[in-house]
């Protein structure tokens, strides 16, 4: 700086006061000589003060030493030391504004980085445009997600086609553009790319002014909802589908429901909802276990699905349960089409780890508005007609009626009246022998609930014992049950056993052996000549357990028999490891088993042979005629249990059955009659041409009882018509009035349900043709 700058202005300025001394050039004209060059030199070296002060110092300093005066030495001496300190200090403020340069550019640096490194991730995007709305950036990942290579590609765009607003739905396409044309901030508005791949983004961004304050554009930033987007989809689903069959949900349902009742219009809240309960699915989970029991539900809810179509809404409940709903008007003989498809499709066998499985359906039926107007009316009454559906017999479908809260109110004085039997001795057992085939000795008696209502008189078992299971009293009637028999088996003779049936609640309580032990103790009999009958349902929910159950029982020396055996799905499994004495053959193998084509006397054999083989006893229940104890003989079973030797009796008049000596013999009829079904349906007779109208009273598979002709000829033959697709050969084998019975050329098949398969047909036909004719009225 000294050598470019201050030598030669200090020479210049040496030459300006040589003159102005030595050449009498005037002073005024040489100091505005040297003020306009020092004025040049300040403007050129203004943004450096090191150049300022040596031009300055070097001009003056020259004129001040030629001149020579004190005053002139001392001002530059005095300027000189100004110039240092003054360059010094701005020095240091330049180094200072260096280094914050640099810092900030660091800064800048860093922050690019980690932008980069963000948006490289994938964890987010950035954008901007023109006040157009036109992209002048975008972030390379936002380009790769639509297909384009270089982002560079997508700038001169339109920002919303990065989009697919439509797709997305209105709310985001409104919230959007709103903001865009309000030139507002917006913040994580969720909008669909514009991608072939379904992807999702969360959209922020605000906009751009100049130091003016007018609008240039947009800046934001976007996220990828995709993944979040979809664990909300399926926590809504599973919080709305059930999981196991894909259908609709309780909550669901109940929101589907409400939505129609709750609409505008009046003309818009009708609809029907169905509950459906499946007939034996208990006995499927409980003999072939939870996870058959959810292949099952999940094939019910395909067939379900298939059968109700686009008619109405399918959902589960929960369990075996499920509803339909059916939106809008539809007749009465329209559901009740719709209930008998359900029926007859989830009827149809299934296949379940290569088993075939058979169960049923039962329906209640109600409609909106006449049955109610809230869903809570709707669902509590169509659960009243689902009741009676099933109280009437099962695998039917059921309309709701005003009675039918009557009926609910009988089911629930009966669970009163039954909690005041037990507490104050209602309940009463009877006695049914058991025979020893061998002998024809009183061997033992099984124990059997009766009870007898004051006002209703003697109650069915089925009907309170499903009442108590229901309501948790089984427990409490079976301990009832344990110990009374044990009182009264403590009076007979040591060598008559007595057995009680245990029921799988009773069997899941870890108190039963106790209970069982305090019962012999307080009774003061052998435990051997007591016998705990249970059914196969109790292995399937805890091996551990029941295994531990069976081998506490058996510590105490009672006799254990497997129960109803062959009636569910069985297995030889249970018979390995379960320590039976005895196998209960059930009377539904018995009934039927002396006819020429029933199977159910090899059955039997196979039973009993496996029996023996294992060292168990059997006994066949149901005995009613002479050629069933025939044939239960012959096929090897070890005792007998039916009225063919006894009615149940009760304890006093058992104890007096057995005063007698234990000698039984057998009384009854020679053979069973094929089972007819009643009915009364009018049929058409035609004889040779010549056409009778009848009703029939009764059907079995070999013949009839029909009314309506007077004094038929024995031997007179007929084509019974049930309908004009279905006849039957008949002859008539014996007249009385205008009753007269009647053969069939050939036995009549039975379908799986053991009804008559033509009959069956033909009404089923005559029910369509009915809901045509009636779908046909109402249409007119």
């Amino acid at each position: 700086m000294v050598l470019v700058i201050g030598v030669p202005m200090l020479a210049y300025g040496a030459a300006i006061g040589i003159w102005a001394t030595v050449h009498a050039l005037a002073w005024p004209i040489a100091l505005g000589i040297l003020i306009v060059t020092t004025a040049i030199a300040a403007v050129i070296q203004s943004s450096k003060s090191a150049g300022l002060f040596a031009a300055e110092i070097g001009c003056w300093a020259a004129v001040a030493l030629v001149e020579g005066s004190i005053t002139s030495v001392s001002l530059l001496a005095g300027a000189i030391a100004f110039s240092i300190l003054a360059s010094r200090r701005q020095m240091q403020q330049a180094r200072a504004r260096k280094e914050r340069e640099l810092e900030r550019e660091r800064v800048r640096n860093r922050a690019e980085d980690i932008l980069n490194d963000y948006e490289e991730a994938g964890l987010g995007w950035f954008w901007e445009t023109d006040r157009r709305g036109i992209l002048t950036y975008v972030s390379p990942t936002v380009a790769r997600a639509l297909g384009h290579e270089d982002a560079e590609e997508l700038e001169g765009c339109n920002f919303t086609d990065l989009f697919d607003l439509a797709a997305g739905g209105a709310e985001g396409e409104r919230t959007l553009n709103f903001h865009l044309s309000a030139r507002s901030s917006f913040q994580e508005v969720p909008v669909r790319a514009a991608s072939r791949e379904e992807r999702w983004w969360s959209v922020s961004g605000r906009p751009i002014y100049d130091q003016f304050g007018n609008f240039v554009g947009y800046r934001g930033s976007g996220t990828d909802l995709t993944e979040r987007r979809r664990s909300q989809e399926n926590t809504s689903r599973l919080a709305h589908y059930d999981s196991l069959t894909g259908l609709a949900n309780r909550f669901k349902m109940s929101q589907s429901l409400e939505k129609i009742l709750s609409a505008p219009f009046a003309v818009h809240r009708c609809c029907s909802v169905l509950l459906l309960d499946l007939d034996r699915f208990k006995q499927v989970n409980d003999t072939m276990g939870h996870p058959a029991g959810d292949a099952l539900l999940k094939q019910v809810a395909q067939r379900l699905e298939r059968t109700v179509g686009e008619k109405g809404l399918v959902g589960r409940l929960g369990g075996d349960e499920f509803e339909v709903i059916v939106p809008g008007t539809l007749g009465r003989d329209r559901l009740a089409y719709l209930a008998q498809d359900i029926i007859n499709s989830l009827s149809q066998p299934y296949s379940i780890d290569g088993q075939r499985v058979i169960i049923g359906a039962s329906v209640g039926i109600c409609i909106a508005p006449d049955h109610g107007l809230t869903s809570e009316a709707l669902i509590r009454n169509a659960d009243l007609a689902l009741y009676a559906a099933k109280d009437g017999g099962r695998g039917r479908y059921h309309f709701y009626a005003d009675d039918l809260h009557t009926r609910a109110e009988e089911r629930r004085q009966l669970e009163q009246d039954l909690r005041d039997a037990i507490t104050h001795g209602g309940l009463e057992l009877y006695y049914q022998p058991v025979v020893d085939t061998a002998t024809e000795r009183i061997s033992g008696f099984e124990a059997l609930m009766r009870w007898e209502h004051p006002q209703r008189g003697a109650m069915p078992p089925m009907r309170f014992i499903e009442i108590a299971e229901e309501s948790g009293l089984i427990g409490q009637m079976g301990e009832w049950a344990l110990r009374t028999a044990c009182q009264h088996m403590a009076q007979w003779p040591a060598d008559v056993r007595v057995a009680v049936n245990v029921s799988p609640l009773q069997f899941s309580n870890p108190q039963l052996p106790a209970i069982v032990a305090s019962a012999l103790e307080e009774a003061d009999v052998d435990p051997s000549r007591l016998e705990l009958e249970i059914t196969e349902s109790v292995f399937l929910d805890d091996d551990e357990g029941t295994d531990a159950m069976f081998a506490a029982l058996k510590k105490i020396g009672v006799r254990l028999a497997l129960d109803d055996f062959g009636t569910g799905y069985s297995s030889l499994g249970y018979l390995k490891k379960a320590p039976f004495d005895k196998i209960k053959i059930d009377q539904s193998f018995v009934r039927g088993a002396t006819q020429p084509d029933s199977r159910n006397g090899a059955i039997i054999a196979s039973i009993t042979s496996l029996a023996q083989s294992l060292g168990m006893e059997t006994t066949a229940e149901g005995v009613e005629t002479l050629d069933e104890l025939d044939m239960i003989r012959l096929q090897g079973c070890s005792h007998v249990q039916g009225f063919i030797y006894s009615l149940p009796l009760s304890a006093s008049a058992a104890a007096e059955r057995l005063r007698t000596g234990l000698a039984a013999v057998a009384r009854g009829p020679r053979s069973a009659r094929v089972p007819r079904q009643t009915m009364l349906r009018k049929v058409v007779l035609d004889c040779d041409g010549a056409l009778y109208n009848g009703t029939i009273r009764n059907i079995s598979s070999t013949g009839a009882l029909i009314e309506g002709l007077y004094n038929v000829p024995d031997g007179t033959s007929f084509q019974v018509r049930l309908s004009d697709r279905h006849a039957i050969a008949a002859t008539s084998r014996w007249s009385d009035g205008d009753r007269m019975g009647v053969e069939f050329a050939a036995p009549l098949q039975r379908d799986g349900a053991g009804r008559i398969r033509i009959v069956a047909e033909a009404g089923a036909v005559m029910e369509r043709r009915t809901i045509r004719g009636l779908a046909a009225g109402g249409a007119d």
